[in-house]
């Protein structure tokens, strides 16, 4: 039962990630540059008002840890903060180096390189830890690809309207 318990706390604590990220992709949403401002800003209180009430839970399920093991931890946490945090510097290579970390996370035969030295740092954590962890980059990983494509969609759109005003002075 305990272990049941675990894993019902474990999965509550993953539906409030997913929830939380619904709600931001939502805001962010290129479908919300093409409805009108008062719908938008109706959307926008309702998913504020969601994501309030959605940060008002707390579930949290307690790894038990050796020293070791807390000490892998704080060095992976560490590695994947300072990809993190120059992201907006070069976004590309942020990409390949969290894909990199991703690689080393998962059993599967990643699509490129493998970054070996956090394998390692990986190896030294508890598995809840691992599960986090891999599951942080797969979060990480999803969000970049949904700026990427807002992004792209951006710069479509820039392009167009530069065709149709280059069209009209023609």
């Amino acid at each position: 039962r305990v272990e049941a318990f675990r894993d019902a706390a474990s999965a509550m604590e993953q539906e409030k990630e997913i929830l939380l990220e619904m709600i931001h992709n939502i805001q962010n949403s290129q479908d919300m540059r093409h409805i009108s401002e008062g719908e938008r800003e109706e959307l926008n209180l309702t998913a504020n008002r969601l994501m309030g009430r959605t940060l008002t839970v707390e579930v949290s399920v307690e790894t038990i840890r050796n020293a070791q093991q807390q000490e892998s931890l704080q060095h992976a946490t560490k590695m994947i903060d300072e990809i993190v945090n120059k992201l907006l510097d070069d976004l590309e290579d942020a990409k390949i180096r969290l894909m990199s970390l991703y690689g080393a996370c998962t059993s599967d035969v990643p699509a490129g390189p493998i970054d070996q030295k956090f394998q390692s740092v990986v190896i030294g954590c508890a598995i809840e830890d691992q599960k986090k962890i891999k599951r942080r980059l797969e979060t990480l990983l999803r969000n970049l690809e949904n700026s990427e494509k807002s992004i792209t969609l951006l710069e479509h759109q820039k392009a167009s309207v530069r065709q149709s005003c280059n069209s009209k002075q023609d």
